[in-house]
């Protein structure tokens, strides 16, 4: 077993913020906003495993952000008879209205508040720069974190190993086995974890079978485990 953490490394949607409750209100926001009509719930699906699509596209090197971003709505805004050529100027509008409508993962706020003082805490995330800029600041949760990487800003996303070779260099740490990378994201967070060497803990509320070949640490249901996790290894 890893001993002597020094640091945490938190995702942000996902792990922190129910990020699927934000994309509801930005998508119909937004499309109020352009005239587009409602924006009905099996919309909103069909909307979502686009996007998640595009993100695992983005996690496997496929394609980079700007394309994802855009490309997403393309595709969506062509399966409704939408005029694609709106879908940069909306993903625009998208990240800003993200950040306007915000809840916390159960747990989340008394986890961080509960760790405050005892160990450094980091946000590592993928998202871009202007929605997870105004979600922080808005949701308070920037009060938390020493520093918050954020792909975009860094020009690498997770799980590259790149993006945490960044992290380390600017925050002074020195060894991966020393640091945990908690997030929801087999892909970005507990498989980058894993090839860093860092302790990994993924955040699974229905606590899915752990696929083979990612051994992870720790796989938690609810964020309130991590607190004792932390006292454990400290």
């Amino acid at each position: 077993m890893k001993t002597m953490l020094k640091a945490l490394l938190w995702d942000v949607d996902g792990t922190l913020i129910d990020f699927p409750s934000s994309e509801r209100y930005a998508l119909r926001k937004c499309f109020e906003l352009f005239g587009l009509g409602e924006c009905t719930d099996e919309m909103l699906s069909v909307y979502s495993g686009i996007n998640r699509r595009y993100w695992s596209y983005l996690e496997q090197g496929k394609m980079r952000k700007k394309q994802i971003l855009v490309s997403r709505f393309e595709e969506f805004f062509s399966l409704y008879g939408l005029p694609a050529n709106i879908s940069s100027e909306f993903n625009d509008e998208f990240q800003v209205r993200l950040s306007e409508h915000i809840e916390y993962i159960d747990g989340a706020l008394e986890t961080l508040e509960a760790l405050n003082g005892k160990i450094l805490q980091f946000a590592v995330t993928n998202g871009t720069k202007a929605d997870q800029e105004l979600k922080l600041i808005r949701s308070g949760l920037n009060r938390f974190f020493e520093t918050v990487f954020i792909s975009e800003v860094i020009g690498y996303d997770k799980p590259d190993r790149r993006f945490f070779d960044i992290v380390f260099k600017q925050t002074g740490l020195t060894e991966p086995g020393s640091t945990m990378i908690i997030g929801d994201s087999l892909s970005s967070d507990i498989r980058g974890g894993i090839d860093y060497g860092l302790i990994t803990c993924w955040y699974d509320p229905d606590l899915n079978d752990i696929p083979e070949g990612l051994a992870m640490d720790y796989h938690v249901r609810s964020l309130r485990q991590i607190p004792s996790i932390v006292e454990s290894i400290i």
